[in-house]
């Protein structure tokens, strides 16, 4: 499974909305594994297919392994989603920090629901709902915005809800949520 180049914010495909898959064929299987060995070594969470620069509707999200503090029965589990759509959205949300394998050395402070089901197919071809919370929620949410063209900067109206961050440890600052987090009220609509 060869490793694919990550597409960066500055290259217009990024923008562009991604087609639906009518067929889960074996390129569609390629693209996937390859997907994955990408990831891994970026030490992503999720990617999107048009971030290897394949406008196809087409995720894939892995959260890091549990810590024995806090085990999620989701973490470590790989999602490789087909044509994802947002079924359900919470109403609450909160604020957390994002960053992205194609924008690299920025992380920031995005509003996202804090539950959602996602629905689509799996790499099967076959129907499969998820439903996700938290940190899952928020990379389904983040995985799906590329898949319109939507990046997590767009989110964010305020700059200094945006920071610097060493290029390639923006996953490291997500998980340790090492900037000031502002909770959002319950209630709030979705975006």
């Amino acid at each position: 499974m060869p490793t694919r180049e990550i597409v960066v914010y500055d290259d217009p495909t990024l923008r562009k909305k991604s087609r639906r898959v009518k067929n889960v064929s074996d390129d569609v299987q390629r693209l996937i594994d390859d997907m994955v060995e990408t990831m891994h070594e970026a030490n992503g969470i999720g990617l999107a297919a048009i971030q290897v620069g394949v406008p196809q509707r087409v995720i894939i999200v892995q959260l890091p392994e549990a810590d024995e503090d806090e085990p999620d029965p989701n973490a470590g589990r790989l999602f490789a989603v087909i044509n994802p759509q947002l079924a359900r959205r919470s109403r609450e949300t909160e604020e957390g920090i994002e960053g992205c394998l194609s924008i690299p050395g920025l992380v920031g402070e995005v509003e996202r629901c804090c539950a959602v089901t996602v629905k689509g197919l799996d790499r099967r071809g076959k129907r499969v709902r998820v439903k996700a919370q938290d940190l899952l929620a928020r990379v389904f949410q983040h995985e799906i915005d590329h898949c319109d063209g939507v990046l997590f900067i767009d989110h964010i109206d305020d700059p200094e809800k945006l920071y610097p961050v060493t290029a390639g440890e923006e996953e490291a600052a997500e998980a340790a949520q090492e900037m000031p987090i502002a909770q959002v009220a319950p209630g709030k609509s979705a975006m």
